[in-house]
């Protein structure tokens, strides 16, 4: 028996073609600001303002100031050291508390892990102040321990990964289990290997949340030498009132890498994402 057809051929047409305008509506919206920042960089300062998306005299002086006259490349580095210590760090934290909430079997485990999960409604504008207080007790003001301890801790990762340890098979573990192996050498030789697809996904995203963090190393770093990125492209504004084109400069040195990142790595990403179950 045929099927129903819902829509004629023309309505089905019509149809298609109204979901391309509007996707491709969305997307130029999406990589308009995108240009325009490039746009901006390359542009002199009487021509920041101006409407033409190509330059009337690209130049180069813009990305040569970021560079040469700002400790720019200093900042890089520290948002670089921050992203990577609070990835990894957080992973292997992340991982072993996933793991123990999904498999162990503890008195509190329940009201443990919803705790934790209420800690997602949040946001770090209402904890800032008690957590300054905190840091700034400990003496780790203006130092790496203040930017990298505190962005550590996050409810995000740990639910993702109890969630994905909960769909894992406890066959294999019940294996390992007949082979001597203990939690840790479970943890380590059976559930981490089978985690390489959701640990993936949360290292693009942990190093991303990292690399763009602007509210809280604002808050405890006066120090320059320890300004990341993007305190260091908000210092251009304070600064300078008019320099745009600085501006847009830095931003485009700051996207660059993650960007070329994300092309050679596109495949892995989209893999993990939809691997992990991550929406």
């Amino acid at each position: 028996m045929p099927r129903p057809h819902f829509f004629a051929p023309s309505q089905a047409r019509l149809l298609q073609f109204v979901w391309m305008a509007v996707s491709a509506v969305l997307a130029a919206m999406t990589l308009f600001p995108l240009f325009w920042m490039v746009s901006i960089a390359f542009k002199t300062p009487a021509e920041s303002f101006s409407p033409n998306m190509i330059p009337a005299a690209p130049t180069w002086q813009n990305f040569i100031y970021v560079l040469t006259e700002v400790p720019f490349l200093r900042y890089m580095f520290n948002s670089f050291i921050v992203s990577a210590t609070v990835t990894v760090v957080a992973l292997l934290f992340h991982s072993m508390a996933g793991y123990a909430l999904a498999r162990l079997r503890f008195p509190g485990r329940e009201a443990i892990f919803l705790a934790i999960f209420s800690t997602l409604l949040v946001s770090l504008p209402v904890i800032i102040v008690p957590l300054f207080i905190v840091v700034k007790t400990l003496g780790m003001l203006n130092s790496y321990a203040g930017l990298i301890v505190p962005a550590i801790f996050n409810a995000f990762g740990i639910f993702l990964l109890r969630q994905y340890y909960l769909s894992l098979p406890r066959e294999l573990e019940e294996a390992a289990v007949i082979d001597g192996a203990g939690y840790w050498r479970i943890y380590w030789s059976v559930v981490l290997p089978l985690s390489r697809p959701i640990l993936a996904a949360l290292t693009i995203l942990f190093f991303l949340a990292n690399w763009n963090s602007f509210l809280w190393p604002l808050t405890i770093t006066a120090d320059q030498n320890l300004w990341v990125v993007q305190v260091g492209i908000a210092n251009f504004q304070s600064q300078y009132s008019a320099a745009w084109n600085y501006m847009m400069a830095a931003s485009t040195i700051v996207a660059l890498p993650m960007l070329i990142l994300f092309v050679i790595f596109q495949r892995q990403i989209m893999e993990s994402i939809k691997t992990s179950g991550l929406k």
